[in-house]
Protein backbone atom coordinates (compact mmCIF):
# COMPACT_ATOMS: atom_id res chain seq x y z
CA UNK A 1 0.00 0.00 0.00
CA UNK A 2 3.10 2.47 0.95
CA UNK A 3 4.73 1.49 -2.25
CA UNK A 4 1.01 2.36 -4.15
CA UNK A 5 1.11 6.17 -2.81
CA UNK A 6 4.73 6.32 -4.05
CA UNK A 7 3.83 5.33 -7.18
CA UNK A 8 0.82 7.58 -7.11
CA UNK A 9 2.70 10.79 -5.67
CA UNK A 10 5.52 10.29 -8.73
CA UNK A 11 3.07 10.20 -11.36
CA UNK A 12 1.20 13.79 -9.85
CA UNK A 13 4.60 15.10 -9.97
CA UNK A 14 5.19 14.26 -13.28
CA UNK A 15 2.38 15.41 -14.33
CA UNK A 16 2.53 18.63 -13.04
CA UNK A 17 6.29 19.37 -14.04
CA UNK A 18 6.93 22.58 -16.18
CA UNK A 19 3.67 23.85 -15.58
CA UNK A 20 3.60 27.72 -14.32
CA UNK A 21 0.41 28.75 -13.58
CA UNK A 22 -0.61 29.23 -9.40
CA UNK A 23 -3.76 26.57 -10.17
CA UNK A 24 -1.20 24.14 -9.54
CA UNK A 25 -1.01 25.19 -5.81
CA UNK A 26 -4.39 23.99 -5.08
CA UNK A 27 -5.64 21.76 -7.28
CA UNK A 28 -4.86 17.98 -6.78
CA UNK A 29 -6.93 16.01 -9.13
CA UNK A 30 -5.51 12.97 -7.61
CA UNK A 31 -7.61 13.45 -4.53
CA UNK A 32 -11.11 14.29 -6.54
CA UNK A 33 -13.46 12.38 -6.38
CA UNK A 34 -16.17 14.25 -8.05
CA UNK A 35 -15.61 16.61 -10.38
CA UNK A 36 -18.18 18.06 -11.19
CA UNK A 37 -18.40 19.07 -7.65
CA UNK A 38 -15.39 20.13 -7.47
CA UNK A 39 -15.15 23.19 -4.63
CA UNK A 40 -12.47 25.82 -4.79
CA UNK A 41 -9.20 26.23 -2.41
CA UNK A 42 -9.56 28.47 0.30
CA UNK A 43 -7.15 30.64 -1.15
CA UNK A 44 -9.03 30.99 -4.14
CA UNK A 45 -12.05 32.01 -1.98
CA UNK A 46 -9.85 33.85 -0.02
CA UNK A 47 -9.02 36.35 -2.78
CA UNK A 48 -12.45 37.18 -3.67
CA UNK A 49 -13.32 38.08 -0.31
CA UNK A 50 -10.01 40.61 -0.75
CA UNK A 51 -11.69 41.49 -3.94
CA UNK A 52 -15.13 42.26 -2.55
CA UNK A 53 -16.61 39.18 -4.34
CA UNK A 54 -19.05 36.99 -3.68
CA UNK A 55 -18.30 33.31 -4.02
CA UNK A 56 -21.25 32.87 -6.47
CA UNK A 57 -20.85 36.15 -8.42
CA UNK A 58 -21.04 36.67 -12.12
CA UNK A 59 -18.02 36.10 -14.34
CA UNK A 60 -16.63 36.18 -17.54
CA UNK A 61 -14.05 34.71 -19.61
CA UNK A 62 -11.58 36.43 -22.27
CA UNK A 63 -9.03 34.52 -24.23
CA UNK A 64 -5.84 36.04 -25.87
CA UNK A 65 -4.34 33.67 -28.12
CA UNK A 66 -1.38 35.31 -28.86
CA UNK A 67 0.09 35.18 -25.89
CA UNK A 68 -1.88 31.88 -24.81
CA UNK A 69 -3.56 33.30 -21.97
CA UNK A 70 -7.54 32.38 -20.28
CA UNK A 71 -8.80 35.19 -17.74
CA UNK A 72 -11.17 34.47 -15.40
CA UNK A 73 -12.91 37.93 -14.16
CA UNK A 74 -15.35 38.16 -11.77
CA UNK A 75 -18.30 41.07 -10.77
CA UNK A 76 -17.58 43.24 -7.13
CA UNK A 77 -20.52 44.32 -5.18
CA UNK A 78 -20.24 47.28 -7.18
CA UNK A 79 -21.42 45.29 -10.42
CA UNK A 80 -17.59 45.86 -12.03
CA UNK A 81 -15.65 43.33 -13.08
CA UNK A 82 -11.77 42.75 -11.56
CA UNK A 83 -9.57 39.63 -12.88
CA UNK A 84 -9.45 37.13 -10.59
CA UNK A 85 -6.94 34.79 -12.60
CA UNK A 86 -5.05 34.41 -15.27
CA UNK A 87 -4.24 30.59 -17.02
CA UNK A 88 -1.85 29.76 -19.25
CA UNK A 89 -3.43 28.11 -22.21
CA UNK A 90 -2.13 24.57 -22.70
CA UNK A 91 -2.93 24.23 -26.74
CA UNK A 92 -4.57 26.13 -29.20
CA UNK A 93 -4.93 25.13 -32.78
CA UNK A 94 -4.31 26.95 -36.35
CA UNK A 95 -2.98 30.73 -36.35
CA UNK A 96 -4.44 34.17 -35.36
CA UNK A 97 -7.61 34.38 -36.51
CA UNK A 98 -11.20 33.43 -36.63
CA UNK A 99 -12.99 29.95 -37.44
CA UNK A 100 -14.30 30.05 -41.19
CA UNK A 101 -14.96 26.06 -41.52
CA UNK A 102 -15.11 22.85 -40.69
CA UNK A 103 -11.44 20.89 -40.59
CA UNK A 104 -9.69 24.51 -41.03
CA UNK A 105 -8.22 23.49 -37.05
CA UNK A 106 -9.04 27.18 -36.55
CA UNK A 107 -10.05 28.00 -33.05
CA UNK A 108 -13.08 30.93 -32.78
CA UNK A 109 -12.83 34.73 -32.34
CA UNK A 110 -15.67 36.72 -31.24
CA UNK A 111 -18.41 36.69 -28.54
CA UNK A 112 -20.15 34.21 -26.86
CA UNK A 113 -22.80 33.71 -24.46
CA UNK A 114 -22.15 30.21 -22.40
CA UNK A 115 -25.14 28.52 -20.99
CA UNK A 116 -25.27 26.08 -18.43
CA UNK A 117 -26.45 23.46 -21.04
CA UNK A 118 -23.14 23.85 -22.90
CA UNK A 119 -21.38 22.71 -19.16
CA UNK A 120 -20.57 18.48 -20.41
CA UNK A 121 -19.17 17.23 -16.95
CA UNK A 122 -18.86 13.92 -19.07
CA UNK A 123 -16.10 15.15 -21.73
CA UNK A 124 -13.63 12.70 -23.14
CA UNK A 125 -11.55 15.72 -22.06
CA UNK A 126 -12.09 15.39 -18.36
CA UNK A 127 -14.44 18.16 -18.32
CA UNK A 128 -15.56 20.85 -21.14
CA UNK A 129 -17.78 23.93 -21.69
CA UNK A 130 -19.28 24.07 -25.34
CA UNK A 131 -18.03 27.93 -26.71
CA UNK A 132 -20.98 27.66 -29.02
CA UNK A 133 -19.78 28.23 -32.18
CA UNK A 134 -21.21 29.45 -34.88
CA UNK A 135 -22.56 31.78 -33.12
CA UNK A 136 -25.04 34.46 -34.77
CA UNK A 137 -22.38 36.43 -36.50
CA UNK A 138 -20.64 33.20 -37.33
CA UNK A 139 -23.66 31.84 -38.49
CA UNK A 140 -25.04 35.17 -40.64
CA UNK A 141 -21.10 34.98 -42.61
CA UNK A 142 -21.80 31.33 -43.30
CA UNK A 143 -19.00 30.38 -41.56
CA UNK A 144 -19.16 26.38 -39.98
CA UNK A 145 -18.09 24.15 -37.35
CA UNK A 146 -19.23 21.56 -34.26
CA UNK A 147 -18.01 20.98 -30.87
CA UNK A 148 -15.34 23.90 -30.45
CA UNK A 149 -14.71 23.55 -26.17
CA UNK A 150 -12.81 24.77 -23.44
CA UNK A 151 -11.74 21.49 -22.21
CA UNK A 152 -8.98 19.51 -20.86
CA UNK A 153 -6.56 16.82 -21.88
CA UNK A 154 -3.90 19.55 -23.33
CA UNK A 155 -4.56 18.38 -26.82
CA UNK A 156 -6.91 20.98 -29.66
CA UNK A 157 -7.94 20.13 -32.74
CA UNK A 158 -9.62 23.84 -33.39
CA UNK A 159 -10.61 24.13 -29.13
CA UNK A 160 -8.90 25.64 -26.00
CA UNK A 161 -7.18 22.92 -24.24
CA UNK A 162 -6.37 23.33 -20.74
CA UNK A 163 -4.77 20.85 -18.79
CA UNK A 164 -7.21 19.14 -16.62
CA UNK A 165 -6.26 20.99 -12.82
CA UNK A 166 -6.98 24.32 -15.03
CA UNK A 167 -10.25 22.99 -16.43
CA UNK A 168 -11.21 21.85 -12.90
CA UNK A 169 -11.40 25.16 -10.82
CA UNK A 170 -12.90 27.04 -14.23
CA UNK A 171 -15.38 25.15 -14.66
CA UNK A 172 -16.19 25.18 -10.98
CA UNK A 173 -16.36 28.71 -10.96
CA UNK A 174 -19.00 28.64 -14.32
CA UNK A 175 -21.09 26.42 -11.89
CA UNK A 176 -20.70 28.48 -8.87
CA UNK A 177 -21.80 31.53 -11.08
CA UNK A 178 -24.41 29.66 -12.96
CA UNK A 179 -25.78 28.57 -9.54
CA UNK A 180 -25.73 32.20 -8.42
CA UNK A 181 -28.41 33.32 -10.88
CA UNK A 182 -26.03 34.40 -13.84
CA UNK A 183 -28.37 33.56 -17.23
CA UNK A 184 -25.23 33.29 -19.18
CA UNK A 185 -21.27 33.71 -19.04
CA UNK A 186 -19.58 35.83 -21.73
CA UNK A 187 -16.60 34.49 -23.96
CA UNK A 188 -14.98 37.11 -25.07
CA UNK A 189 -12.02 35.62 -27.78
CA UNK A 190 -9.20 37.57 -28.83
CA UNK A 191 -6.31 37.29 -31.54
CA UNK A 192 -4.37 39.47 -29.42
CA UNK A 193 -5.21 42.58 -26.47
CA UNK A 194 -6.18 45.08 -28.68
CA UNK A 195 -3.90 48.05 -27.70
CA UNK A 196 -2.26 50.51 -29.61
CA UNK A 197 0.88 49.01 -30.35
CA UNK A 198 -0.51 45.36 -31.12
CA UNK A 199 -2.80 46.76 -33.00
CA UNK A 200 -0.19 48.51 -35.53
CA UNK A 201 1.86 45.70 -35.04
CA UNK A 202 -0.34 43.70 -36.72
CA UNK A 203 -1.84 45.94 -39.34
CA UNK A 204 -1.09 44.06 -42.19
CA UNK A 205 -2.61 41.08 -40.99
CA UNK A 206 -5.48 40.19 -43.78
CA UNK A 207 -7.88 39.83 -40.42
CA UNK A 208 -7.63 43.09 -39.24
CA UNK A 209 -10.85 44.81 -40.29
CA UNK A 210 -12.23 42.17 -38.23
CA UNK A 211 -10.24 42.29 -35.27
CA UNK A 212 -11.17 46.27 -35.57
CA UNK A 213 -14.81 45.50 -35.56
CA UNK A 214 -13.74 42.96 -32.23
CA UNK A 215 -12.00 46.19 -30.69
CA UNK A 216 -15.03 48.07 -30.36
CA UNK A 217 -16.30 45.30 -27.67
CA UNK A 218 -12.71 44.96 -26.33
CA UNK A 219 -12.97 49.04 -25.77
CA UNK A 220 -16.06 49.46 -24.23
CA UNK A 221 -14.66 46.92 -21.81
CA UNK A 222 -11.64 48.41 -20.53
CA UNK A 223 -13.59 51.60 -20.31
CA UNK A 224 -16.91 50.54 -18.23
CA UNK A 225 -15.42 47.23 -16.89
CA UNK A 226 -18.93 45.35 -17.36
CA UNK A 227 -19.84 43.46 -20.36
CA UNK A 228 -20.78 44.64 -23.35
CA UNK A 229 -24.58 43.92 -24.47
CA UNK A 230 -23.90 42.00 -28.15
CA UNK A 231 -26.23 42.17 -31.16
CA UNK A 232 -25.65 41.50 -34.62
CA UNK A 233 -26.84 42.75 -37.78
CA UNK A 234 -25.84 43.80 -41.23
CA UNK A 235 -23.55 40.57 -40.76
CA UNK A 236 -21.56 42.63 -38.06
CA UNK A 237 -20.92 43.00 -34.42
CA UNK A 238 -22.45 45.83 -32.53
CA UNK A 239 -22.07 46.95 -28.83
CA UNK A 240 -24.34 48.55 -26.13
CA UNK A 241 -26.95 50.05 -28.90
CA UNK A 242 -29.95 51.20 -27.53
CA UNK A 243 -32.97 50.94 -30.26
CA UNK A 244 -36.57 50.44 -30.22
CA UNK A 245 -36.21 48.04 -33.86
CA UNK A 246 -35.16 44.37 -33.75
CA UNK A 247 -31.63 43.51 -34.80
CA UNK A 248 -31.69 40.95 -37.41
CA UNK A 249 -27.70 39.18 -38.22
CA UNK A 250 -28.41 39.04 -41.95
CA UNK A 251 -30.40 42.13 -42.35
CA UNK A 252 -30.15 45.83 -41.85
CA UNK A 253 -29.62 47.06 -38.57
CA UNK A 254 -32.45 49.28 -36.89
CA UNK A 255 -31.61 52.85 -35.76
CA UNK A 256 -29.41 52.73 -32.89
CA UNK A 257 -27.45 55.16 -30.14
CA UNK A 258 -25.14 55.31 -28.27
CA UNK A 259 -25.69 56.15 -24.30
CA UNK A 260 -24.39 59.61 -23.93
CA UNK A 261 -22.15 58.68 -21.06
CA UNK A 262 -20.58 55.72 -22.75
CA UNK A 263 -20.44 57.84 -25.68
CA UNK A 264 -18.19 60.72 -23.80
CA UNK A 265 -16.62 58.18 -22.03
CA UNK A 266 -15.47 56.34 -25.50
CA UNK A 267 -14.18 59.79 -27.61
CA UNK A 268 -11.61 60.61 -24.80
CA UNK A 269 -10.33 56.98 -24.84
CA UNK A 270 -10.09 56.98 -28.38
CA UNK A 271 -8.07 60.17 -28.05
CA UNK A 272 -5.44 58.72 -26.68
CA UNK A 273 -5.84 55.72 -28.47
CA UNK A 274 -4.86 57.14 -31.82
CA UNK A 275 -1.76 59.02 -30.35
CA UNK A 276 -0.42 55.75 -28.80
CA UNK A 277 -1.23 53.93 -32.56
CA UNK A 278 0.68 56.56 -34.44
CA UNK A 279 3.77 56.39 -31.89
CA UNK A 280 3.51 52.32 -32.76
CA UNK A 281 3.70 53.12 -36.53
CA UNK A 282 6.69 54.94 -36.39
CA UNK A 283 8.07 52.82 -33.91
CA UNK A 284 7.36 49.54 -36.53
CA UNK A 285 7.73 51.98 -39.86
CA UNK A 286 9.35 49.34 -42.40
CA UNK A 287 8.97 46.32 -40.39
CA UNK A 288 6.07 43.72 -40.37
CA UNK A 289 5.25 40.97 -37.90
CA UNK A 290 6.05 37.47 -39.16
CA UNK A 291 2.60 35.00 -37.68
CA UNK A 292 4.01 31.55 -37.34
CA UNK A 293 2.44 28.34 -37.89
CA UNK A 294 1.43 25.88 -35.61
CA UNK A 295 4.30 24.03 -36.19
CA UNK A 296 6.39 26.39 -35.19
CA UNK A 297 5.08 27.53 -32.23
CA UNK A 298 5.26 23.16 -30.99
CA UNK A 299 8.69 23.20 -31.52
CA UNK A 300 9.33 25.74 -29.25
CA UNK A 301 7.70 24.21 -26.19
CA UNK A 302 8.67 20.55 -27.60
CA UNK A 303 11.11 19.81 -24.54
CA UNK A 304 7.57 20.51 -22.60
CA UNK A 305 6.10 16.86 -23.90
CA UNK A 306 8.99 15.02 -23.24
CA UNK A 307 7.92 12.06 -20.43
CA UNK A 308 4.58 12.67 -21.15
CA UNK A 309 1.61 10.99 -23.25
CA UNK A 310 1.34 11.65 -26.88
CA UNK A 311 -2.25 13.41 -26.28
CA UNK A 312 -0.37 15.96 -24.17
CA UNK A 313 0.41 18.15 -27.27
CA UNK A 314 1.63 22.02 -25.77
CA UNK A 315 1.27 24.40 -28.53
CA UNK A 316 2.93 27.58 -27.39
CA UNK A 317 2.52 31.27 -28.20
CA UNK A 318 2.40 33.30 -31.07
CA UNK A 319 4.97 35.74 -29.18
CA UNK A 320 7.83 32.85 -28.56
CA UNK A 321 7.99 31.69 -31.79
CA UNK A 322 6.73 35.07 -34.07
CA UNK A 323 8.64 37.81 -34.56
CA UNK A 324 9.19 41.29 -36.43
CA UNK A 325 11.09 40.78 -39.68
CA UNK A 326 11.87 43.79 -42.15
CA UNK A 327 8.95 43.98 -45.22
CA UNK A 328 11.65 42.28 -47.52
CA UNK A 329 13.25 39.33 -45.40
CA UNK A 330 9.21 38.26 -45.17
CA UNK A 331 8.67 38.50 -48.72
CA UNK A 332 11.45 35.98 -49.15
CA UNK A 333 10.12 33.60 -46.37
CA UNK A 334 6.54 33.68 -47.54
CA UNK A 335 8.36 32.69 -51.51
CA UNK A 336 9.84 30.03 -49.93
CA UNK A 337 7.28 28.16 -47.88
CA UNK A 338 5.09 28.86 -50.88
CA UNK A 339 7.77 26.94 -52.77
CA UNK A 340 8.11 24.19 -50.29
CA UNK A 341 4.20 23.63 -50.36
CA UNK A 342 4.03 23.69 -53.82
CA UNK A 343 6.73 21.00 -54.34
CA UNK A 344 4.95 19.02 -51.45
CA UNK A 345 1.39 19.62 -53.16
CA UNK A 346 3.03 17.90 -56.36
CA UNK A 347 4.77 14.89 -54.44
CA UNK A 348 1.47 13.90 -53.36
CA UNK A 349 0.37 14.39 -56.74
CA UNK A 350 2.80 11.85 -58.24
CA UNK A 351 2.34 9.50 -55.18
CA UNK A 352 -1.59 9.45 -55.91
CA UNK A 353 -1.03 8.44 -59.49
CA UNK A 354 1.96 5.88 -58.54
CA UNK A 355 -0.52 4.14 -56.32
CA UNK A 356 -3.81 4.72 -58.50
CA UNK A 357 -1.62 2.91 -60.92
CA UNK A 358 -0.58 -0.04 -58.51
CA UNK A 359 -4.27 -0.82 -57.95
CA UNK A 360 -4.62 -0.84 -61.45
CA UNK A 361 -1.74 -2.68 -62.50
CA UNK A 362 -0.23 0.17 -64.49
CA UNK A 363 2.94 1.27 -64.52
CA UNK A 364 3.51 5.24 -64.24
CA UNK A 365 6.74 6.83 -65.56
CA UNK A 366 8.50 8.97 -63.25
CA UNK A 367 9.66 12.48 -64.32
CA UNK A 368 13.37 13.01 -64.29
CA UNK A 369 14.89 15.69 -62.51
CA UNK A 370 17.79 15.86 -65.51
CA UNK A 371 16.25 13.94 -68.99
CA UNK A 372 19.64 12.65 -70.27
CA UNK A 373 19.61 13.70 -73.93
CA UNK A 374 19.78 10.84 -76.45
CA UNK A 375 22.64 10.66 -79.03
CA UNK A 376 20.07 11.47 -82.15
CA UNK A 377 19.72 14.81 -80.10
CA UNK A 378 23.13 15.45 -79.24
CA UNK A 379 23.96 15.16 -83.14
CA UNK A 380 21.24 18.71 -84.17
CA UNK A 381 22.07 20.55 -80.89
CA UNK A 382 26.29 19.72 -80.84
CA UNK A 383 29.40 19.64 -83.12
CA UNK A 384 30.20 16.13 -83.53
CA UNK A 385 32.98 14.99 -81.10
CA UNK A 386 36.37 14.22 -81.88
CA UNK A 387 35.64 11.02 -79.89
CA UNK A 388 32.69 8.62 -79.88
CA UNK A 389 29.78 9.16 -77.12
CA UNK A 390 29.66 6.48 -74.20
CA UNK A 391 26.41 5.62 -75.78
CA UNK A 392 27.45 4.56 -78.96
CA UNK A 393 30.16 2.08 -77.57
CA UNK A 394 26.96 -0.02 -77.00
CA UNK A 395 25.70 0.38 -81.07
CA UNK A 396 25.05 -2.99 -82.98
CA UNK A 397 28.42 -4.09 -84.67
CA UNK A 398 30.19 -1.21 -83.90
CA UNK A 399 33.83 -1.60 -82.90
CA UNK A 400 34.49 -0.44 -79.51
CA UNK A 401 38.24 0.80 -80.33
CA UNK A 402 38.84 4.57 -81.25
CA UNK A 403 39.31 5.59 -84.78
CA UNK A 404 41.88 7.66 -86.54
CA UNK A 405 42.66 11.26 -85.38
CA UNK A 406 40.97 13.94 -87.38
CA UNK A 407 43.52 15.15 -90.49
CA UNK A 408 45.14 18.63 -90.07
CA UNK A 409 43.16 20.97 -92.60
CA UNK A 410 46.52 20.42 -95.04
CA UNK A 411 46.16 16.80 -94.46
CA UNK A 412 42.33 17.26 -95.73
CA UNK A 413 43.19 19.78 -98.48
CA UNK A 414 45.32 16.68 -100.32
CA UNK A 415 43.49 13.94 -99.69
CA UNK A 416 40.13 12.73 -100.60
CA UNK A 417 37.04 12.15 -98.47
CA UNK A 418 36.92 8.81 -97.95
CA UNK A 419 34.08 6.77 -98.88
CA UNK A 420 32.04 5.23 -95.98
CA UNK A 421 30.82 1.56 -97.25
CA UNK A 422 27.50 0.77 -95.73
CA UNK A 423 27.69 -3.42 -93.97
CA UNK A 424 26.54 -6.34 -95.81
CA UNK A 425 23.01 -6.26 -96.32
CA UNK A 426 22.22 -3.42 -94.67
CA UNK A 427 20.36 -0.20 -96.46
CA UNK A 428 22.69 2.47 -97.82
CA UNK A 429 23.27 4.96 -95.88
CA UNK A 430 21.71 8.38 -97.67
CA UNK A 431 24.23 11.38 -98.48
CA UNK A 432 24.36 13.91 -95.69
CA UNK A 433 22.89 17.12 -97.08
CA UNK A 434 25.49 19.15 -94.63
CA UNK A 435 28.49 17.51 -95.98
CA UNK A 436 30.16 20.36 -98.37
CA UNK A 437 31.71 18.63 -102.35
CA UNK A 438 34.24 20.69 -104.41
CA UNK A 439 33.42 20.26 -108.15
CA UNK A 440 36.27 17.57 -109.57
CA UNK A 441 39.57 18.59 -109.96
CA UNK A 442 39.10 21.45 -107.09
CA UNK A 443 40.73 20.72 -103.78
CA UNK A 444 38.37 20.89 -100.82
CA UNK A 445 38.09 23.70 -98.28
CA UNK A 446 40.49 23.90 -95.86
CA UNK A 447 37.72 24.53 -93.13
CA UNK A 448 35.11 21.87 -93.13
CA UNK A 449 31.51 22.17 -92.47
CA UNK A 450 30.25 19.70 -89.32
CA UNK A 451 29.24 16.21 -90.12
CA UNK A 452 26.44 14.77 -88.38
CA UNK A 453 27.11 10.93 -87.30
CA UNK A 454 24.85 8.44 -88.77
CA UNK A 455 21.87 7.67 -86.81
CA UNK A 456 22.23 4.66 -84.62
CA UNK A 457 19.96 2.86 -82.24
CA UNK A 458 20.51 3.56 -78.21
CA UNK A 459 21.84 1.15 -75.91
CA UNK A 460 18.64 1.14 -74.63
CA UNK A 461 17.26 -0.89 -77.83
CA UNK A 462 20.20 -3.42 -78.28
CA UNK A 463 17.91 -5.91 -76.73
CA UNK A 464 14.84 -5.29 -79.03
CA UNK A 465 13.59 -7.52 -81.35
Amino acid sequence: MRFRNLVVTAAVVAALAGCTNETLDSVNISNVKNKTEYQLSSKLVSKMRELGMQKSSPILLRIFKEEGTLEVWKANTANRFQLLKSYKICAWSGKLGPKVKEGDRQAPEGFYPLYPHQMNPNSSYYLAINTGFPNAYDKANNRSGTHLMIHGACSSSGCYSMTDEQVIEIFALARDAFRGGQENIQLQAFPFRMTAENMARHRNNSNIEFWKMLKEGYDQFEVTKRPPQVNVCERKYVFNQQSDGTFNPAGQCPPMSTPPELHVAMANFEKDYKRDYDKALKKFEGMVWYEPTEAERKAVVAEQRKGRELAYAPTGTSLDAGKLMKVSDLEKRIAAQQEAEEARQATLIQKEALEKAGREGRTVPVPEPNPIVRPVEQATLQPTPTRKSFWNLFSNGESVTPGPAAPSPEQAASQPAPVQQPAAGAPAVPENPRVATAPAGEAAPAEQPLIEQPKKRPFWKIWGN
